[in-house]
């Protein structure tokens, strides 16, 4: 039986193989897209769909229980919410992969469930999941890596993924617990206290080593999501070790040190690890292709190509940046390395993102740490959420936008930081100066909807200019214009 040939095998159904398979596509190419489990992977069965579904729900319970004074979600109705959402987004990816099988009657597109192997540079081994013969070889000019990643597990959790959870289990819950503490952190640690917070069925404990949450962020933004989820009834424990975590009569009982020595034993119902996530490359075959690893164990590779000329590596298998967007784009501009000529390298300037926190919290470009950690010279300017009239209208006056550009006459944008309602509806304009390296001058003259929330960027852009209609030296710490050189913030004496 002759071996099947194509132009591109990927190994990953999940959304970074799903749109290399589709620019794939685009140019004609005979693709094999390889998947062992589900189609979607992570951002619909584990990932995205599970906690910004829940996110949303929980924002809702948390306005009903400010109106309704003792309101107590049924934990059924939450569940069912996440399994709709699930379902509607499984459905979309199976209809088009299925309609994709139905028209491609000359084997364009071929779908195999099961696991990839390669064998070496051009041929992959898949061990199928069901079905005859249960391994079947193929060959390919080019292979695209698209695997993905897990949860980290640390050695010394018994995690079981019913009592101690990973973002994994938490589809298994089948009750809200009376208590959950939440190890780790970072945003999805946060994310998913500031959820089960909103709830209001849980006493929900945060695990922090160091002195405050969200590290990597700037502390002002750090700031208001903590106050935000201890006002909410969340203790977080700040600079605080764990020392243990065991599982105790179908509970779980941690012990944590603090940096003055004192240490501390707690009994929660339910406990969720968010340490992190680790790429999927074992049992690849990387070694039989000829992949080099880096130092740190990941995949080596320049603009998404590995060592090995023909074989690419996108999304969570080769990146620390665990965001769907990044691994779309990843898979897209490999495919194009292979089959056509892009225009740019892979860039990272630009990842708009989002933290689904409370409030809401959108990025995109440094943050003002990161200048002053670089020692570039920087003017900043930040504007408070109180000064915009949707804001008030909302009621929802606790925020602000922070813009950082560059310390010269073209003042590019460098990066912004929204955090507050709506921040995620105001993030791509100044994504897109990011991205094209402009300054604040078009964007500052536009004529933006009125009243808004993205006001709040053209008056801080404004005020850059000096041409805001709020004069700072009048409203205090809400609106703020300063310059960081060296390391050193100053004020920023004049703005013309």
């Amino acid at each position: 039986m002759p071996i099947d040939h194509f132009d591109l095998i990927i190994l990953g159904g999940g959304p970074t193989g799903f749109a290399g398979a589709m620019r794939a596509l685009d140019f004609g190419k005979r693709v094999l897209l390889v998947e062992k489990t589900a189609l979607g992977g992570t951002e619909v069965f584990n990932g995205v769909m599970t906690s910004k579904t829940l996110w949303e729900y929980s924002k809702k319970v948390k306005q009903i229980r400010e109106l309704v004074p003792g309101f107590q979600l049924k934990f059924e109705d939450s569940d069912k919410e996440v399994r709709e959402a699930v379902r509607a987004r499984r459905n979309i990816i199976n209809s088009h992969i299925r309609m994709l099988l139905e028209e491609s009657g000359t084997g364009q597109f071929q779908l195999e469930r099961g696991r990839g192997e390669l064998q070496d540079r051009n041929t992959v081994v898949v061990t199928r999941s069901q079905g005859d013969p249960a391994t079947v070889t193929y060959t390919a000019d080019s292979i695209l890596l698209a695997t993905g990643s897990r949860p980290r597990y640390l050695p010394n959790i018994p995690i079981d993924e019913k009592i101690i959870l990973t973002s994994d289990g938490i589809r298994n819950m089948r009750d809200f617990q009376k208590s959950l503490v939440v190890l780790g952190a970072g945003v999805i640690g946060c994310e998913f206290a500031t959820i089960f917070s909103n709830f209001g069925n849980s006493k929900v404990f945060l695990i922090d080593k160091a002195d405050r949450i969200l590290p990597f962020e700037d502390e002002d933004v750090a700031s208001i999501v903590a106050e935000s989820l201890e006002k909410n009834g969340c203790h977080v424990h700040r600079g605080a070790s764990l020392v243990r975590m065991d599982i105790v009569s179908d509970e779980v009982e941690y012990e944590l040190e603090y940096k003055d020595g004192r240490r501390e034993v707690n009994r929660v119902g339910q406990a969720l690890v968010s340490v992190g996530r680790v790429p999927n490359h074992e049992n690849l075959g990387l070694a039989a292709a000829g992949i080099r690893l880096t130092e740190r164990g990941g995949i080596w590779r320049d603009d998404t190509q590995t060592n090995v000329p023909n074989i690419f590596a996108a999304g969570d298998i080769a990146t620390e940046i665990s965001l769907v967007n990044v691994g779309e784009s990843e898979a897209r501009h490999a495919v194009e390395r292979m089959f056509g000529e892009p225009s740019r390298r892979m860039s990272y300037e630009n990842i708009s993102t989002i933290m689904f926190l409370d409030p809401e919290v959108a990025a995109v470009g440094i943050n003002e740490q990161e200048a002053a950690r670089r020692g570039l010279p920087v003017k900043v300017v930040k504007l408070d959420y109180s000064l915009l009239s949707r804001a008030i209208a909302m009621n929802k006056t606790n925020g602000f936008f922070k813009i950082i550009v560059t310390n010269d006459h073209a003042m590019r944008i460098l990066g912004m930081r929204a955090i507050g309602a709506h921040a995620s509806s105001c993030i791509e304009g100044v994504a897109y100066l990011v991205h094209t390296q402009q300054g604040i001058r078009d964007l500052a003259n536009m004529i933006h909807p009125h009243p808004s929330i993205i006001e709040g960027i053209q008056e801080a852009l404004r005020m850059l200019l000096g041409t805001s209609i709020y004069k700072r030296e009048f409203l205090g710490d809400l609106l703020q214009c300063y310059v960081i050189e060296n390391g050193v913030k100053a004020p920023l004496a004049s703005v013309l």
